[in-house]
Formats: structure tokens, sequence, C-alpha cells
């Protein structure tokens, strides 16, 4: 891969996205002649893109593992994974402050669909519960970035 670039686009560098497919090849490279690194098999699971070539993505994952996938395997909906660095459960509340009541505890490493963030709070939902998780308390979306 000498010479290779990130390419400029529309879309900043670095970004989140999630992953669109219900089966997805991350490669060592960008394009089906290199060899495969990893299967994606969860739908919906935040990856941050950090390069570009082409129609292919360099991305990340919470747990650190990097490869290069197709674009259209990817979706421009947000979700992010819950504190995947925490030993404790993470409270969802019913309001975007440290005082709202508290409807429940998350477990970490739940995906979670992030509807807004005003940089300090991310509305989220999981299943029929939703409510306020703070920022700092997501891997998939940026501290202090605005939804």
């Amino acid at each position: 891969m000498a010479g290779l670039r990130a390419e400029g686009g529309t879309l900043p560098l670095p970004r989140f996205v999630s992953l669109k497919a219900s089966s997805a090849n991350l490669r060592v490279g960008p394009g089906t002649g290199y060899d495969i690194q990893w299967v994606m098999t969860r739908p919906g699971i935040p990856l941050e893109i950090y390069q570009q070539y082409g129609n292919w993505r360099r991305v990340r994952d919470w747990e650190g593992t990097t490869g290069w996938i197709f674009g259209p395997l990817l979706s421009g909906r947000r979700t992010g994974i819950v504190a995947p660095w925490a030993k404790n459960k993470v409270a969802l509340r019913n309001k975007p402050a440290i005082d709202g009541r508290i409807t429940a505890w998350l477990e970490p490493r739940v995906r979670v669909k992030l509807t807004r963030c005003d940089g300090k709070w991310c509305a989220v939902a999981l299943r029929e519960a939703s409510g306020f998780v703070k920022q700092t308390d997501l891997w998939g979306v940026y501290p202090d970035e605005v939804l």
C-alpha cells in the first residue's frame, strides 16, 4: 500500500457511520484483491471511518479492529456502543441532566440508536426503552459533537 493516500471528499474524516449489511468483509487493503481479515456480521454497529480510497473506507470498531470495507455496505445512520471500557452499568435518564430520573441501567457494550446529541447528552433508543445518556459514556459519537 505504499503511496496510498486519503482522498478528500465532501464528508469530513474521521466520522462515524454504522454497518448496513448483515455480512461485510473487512479487508487488509482497499479492494477485492486484498485478503479478508474479518467478516462483520452485526448490522447497526458503529464504525469510525478514518481514511477513504475510491469506494473503499478504512474503518475502526470500538475494540480497535481496523480494515477496509466497501463503502455501500455502510450507512449514515448513527448508533453507539454504551461505554465499552466500563465495568459498571450506565444510567439511562428521562431528561438530559444529571438530576434526571434514572429509568434504566444499560450494560456496557450494548448498541443503541442515536437520535440526537447536544454535545453533552445523547437521546438514545434501545428496543422499547429510550432516554438520555451522557455523551462521554458512548462510543460512536465524538466529545462535544452535535447531531
